[in-house]
């Protein structure tokens, strides 16, 4: 356990490893903007405030409670006199009710609202990160699909001067119209390519504004992640002890105990205590017409213990007992199936992780290969060994490896952070997030779950999300320049040989 452990990074190292200043847009800049302001986030927060009511809810069954009446007869029609029979009756009642024994409903009902207080806890933990994995994918999403860009506009510049020599040695004689063909092919499909990675980077920052809620500027590229668990077993044992979605089905199987008990409680007898104060007027209609001064008011105290013992109810308890049954077995099923996939998603998430870094292994060594592979090919053409066609083969070799390289690149980060996810180490209070304090669902629960009183309420709702309608629409435009290892040479003086020594003639 303690080998496994210490193979993870605190807290404190993700939150660190996050916080790497810069100029320009960071990993971190998003994610703090996605936690105050997503509406899926904000959303999840109004949900467990909703669930937190159920707690006070729950208790008020087994408070006192306090009710009035009253009422104002007169009798149209009236066949004895007026001592039996008064023309105007007004009534006035308070009456207390005092609950003293439910059979345990009261009681169960408040635990199992505590325990699903608890579950909806777990479930906003899991709500934000999984939120955060989306906008670290999107994040990730745009400076691949930038790079795309990067990469096909260069090799399109290539192409463009490949086709300007190929018409040139044309002329000489030197190359063959099927050369030339070759190279107009070639330049118009890099051109269709560049025009759906134009597209494809549009999509990613629209994607973007969704999640964060602002544009993409220029992003710098996100920082290492933490140490990462060396084996599936041990990243399993930390999610199967921390993920928030597991926990949250866990405490939701919990509360469906609590739920039989008070369905067993309906066949249970019940006691209260009431007291009651009572005034009658008869507003001077009693006795009228006798002369007798007879008082036209009266009151009355009451006190009394209710008792109730249910005999036959026809066969609802029973169904309840039943249904509440069904209702845990399902949750226990439930608890199991999240455990089974916190369990598959964790070790999906280590095995896309360790592929993608084996991947950029083997995509740099690519590159490499290939760029010395169009030097040679270029160099072998100056002297008629290669043809043209040689050449724009080597150069889309050289942008299928590099286009790899960028996208395992990506694939490993996120794979990465969706680990960190999957093991319950990629919240809020993991990240180190700026923007104010975080939001604490607990606050809002100790707040209201002894509050009592009829007339209290909350604040009116108001939106917190913002709209992204004024959001300008996305482009392609390249922000960052490619780097140095992305770099194709651009073969500007192509040797030109005369016709008798041209390589494709």
């Amino acid at each position: 356990m303690g080998r496994h452990l210490s193979s993870i990074a605190p807290v404190a190292i993700l939150a660190a490893t996050l916080a790497v200043p810069a100029s320009a847009e960071t990993l971190r800049d998003a994610l703090a903007k996605a936690y105050h302001d997503n509406p899926t986030i904000t959303g999840a927060r109004a949900q467990q405030r909703a669930n937190d009511e159920n707690v006070p809810i729950a208790k008020a069954a087994g408070r006192p409670g306090v009710s009035a009446t009253g009422s104002l007869n007169d009798n149209l029609v009236r066949t004895g006199n007026s001592f039996t029979t008064p023309a105007r009756i007004a009534q006035l009642g308070v009456t207390l009710n005092v609950p003293v024994y439910s059979g345990g409903a009261v009681r169960n009902s408040i635990r199992a609202a505590e325990t699903r207080v608890e579950a909806g806890q777990a479930s906003l933990r899991g709500t934000e990160a999984t939120t955060f994995t989306n906008v670290v994918a999107a994040y990730n999403n745009v400076l691949r699909d930038e790079a795309i860009v990067g990469l096909n506009a260069q090799n399109v510049k290539v192409l463009e001067t490949n086709l300007t020599a190929a018409r040139d040695r044309f002329q000489v004689g030197d190359l063959t119209r099927t050369d030339v063909a070759q190279s107009e092919a070639r330049l118009s499909l890099a051109r269709a390519q560049l025009q759906t990675a134009q597209a494809n980077l549009i999509s990613s920052r629209e994607n973007y504004v969704a999640l964060v809620g602002t544009a993409p500027g220029t992003l710098e590229p996100p920082p290492p992640l933490p140490h990462l668990p060396d084996s599936p077993d041990s990243a399993v044992e930390v999610a199967l002890s921390q993920n928030p979605t597991l926990l949250a089905a866990q405490r939701q199987r919990d509360a469906t105990r609590y739920d039989v008990k008070v369905a067993q409680a309906s066949r249970l007898p019940t006691v209260g205590i009431g007291v009651g104060e009572n005034a009658t007027s008869y507003l001077g209609s009693l006795g009228a017409g006798t002369g007798l001064g007879v008082g036209q008011n009266g009151s009355s105290t009451s006190i009394g213990v209710n008792l109730r013992v249910p005999i036959f109810q026809g066969g609802l308890p029973a169904a309840q007992i039943r249904q509440a049954q069904a209702n845990r077995s399902q949750a226990i099923e439930n608890a199991t199936a999240a455990e089974r996939q916190v369990i598959a998603d964790t070790r999906s998430s280590f095995a896309i992780w360790r592929s993608a870094l084996e991947v950029i292994q083997s995509s740099e060594a690519a590159v490499n290969a290939n760029r010395l592979s169009l030097e040679g090919v270029r160099a072998e053409n100056s002297v008629g060994n290669r043809t043209i066609l040689d050449i724009l083969n080597a150069e889309q070799e050289l942008l299928n490896s590099q286009v790899t390289l960028v996208t395992a690149r990506r694939d490993a980060y996120v794979a990465g952070f969706a680990l960190l996810a999957a093991m319950g180490r990629a919240e809020a209070r993991d990240l180190g997030l700026d923007g104010g304090p975080l939001y604490n669902p607990a606050d809002n629960y100790n707040a209201v779950k002894g509050r009592f009183l009829d007339y209290g309420t909350g604040a009116a709702p108001v939106p917190i999300a913002p709209t992204t309608a004024k959001v300008a629409p996305q482009n392609a435009t390249v922000t960052r320049p490619l780097g140095p290892e992305f770099d194709t040479p651009v073969d500007r003086n192509a040797p030109l040989t005369t016709g008798e020594h041209a390589p494709n003639r």
